[in-house]
């Protein structure tokens, strides 16, 4: 995998890219939010995944997601201050695929990029699954809704075929974290919650205006079949 590290702790990225190295990861290192998004604008190809600090001088992880999220779906693992749950909700809500803790585990951080190359990996050959209104293609990550494509990101589509697959059936919240996020439900963990959250305000409600995606409380998520 080839990974962009935008830090400006340039001693972390030093630590972070030798253990990555290690692991088998080519890694390019930017150290400011402006540097950074004319890299990505120049770029001939796109990288696997983007590693993002919240805290960046020139412009702020939030800003350079929002201007990532504009033109590319390149999964993007978050950088936040511990107990920050503000910074990390916020993240996930502009389109960030995953987060991570600041002080950063190295070894956390080669396991959470592992899911998300796991992930795009164990897609279908080619599937397209019609829902309705919906047309889900799995080898082509796109969604299209009444013939309109909807733009999503690597977490959220993940999700919703899920559900998708699963249409009329409920989903747990266990199983949407592990196979949609690669990463088992922590305590107080709202991954689920906000990502499902984007991903209703991107489809809207079905033709009829009931709900398209049902919460059943403690339990999971169910993509509606059209009555």
């Amino acid at each position: 995998m080839r990974i962009l590290l935008v830090d400006d702790d340039k001693a972390l990225c030093e630590l972070l890219s030798e253990y990555l190295e290690l692991d088998g990861f080519v890694i390019d290192m930017v150290h400011d939010g402006v540097q950074a998004l004319n890299r990505i604008k120049a770029a001939s190809t796109d990288w696997d995944a983007i590693i993002l600090d919240v805290m960046l001088p020139g412009m702020n992880g939030f800003d350079l997601l929002k201007a990532i999220r504009s033109s590319s779906n390149t999964p993007v693992l978050m950088l936040t201050a511990r107990g920050e749950d503000t910074d990390t909700v916020l993240g996930l809500e502009l389109g960030a695929d995953d987060y991570v803790a600041k002080p950063v585990s190295p070894r956390v951080l080669v396991a959470r990029l592992r899911a998300l190359s796991r992930r795009g990996a164990s897609e279908p050959k080619h599937t397209v699954l019609q829902v309705g209104d919906l047309e889900l293609d799995q080898q082509a990550r796109q969604i299209r809704l009444s013939g309109s494509s909807v733009s999503l990101t690597g977490a959220e589509f993940n999700l919703l075929s899920l559900l998708v697959t699963e249409a009329g059936q409920l989903v747990s919240r266990e199983r949407l974290a592990a196979e949609g996020l690669g990463s088992p439900l922590q305590a107080y963990d709202r991954r689920i919650e906000t990502h499902m959250a984007q991903i209703r305000r991107k489809l809207g409600p079905l033709p009829d205006q009931s709900e398209r995606i049902m919460t059943v409380r403690g339990a999971g998520y169910q993509y509606v079949l059209n009555r």
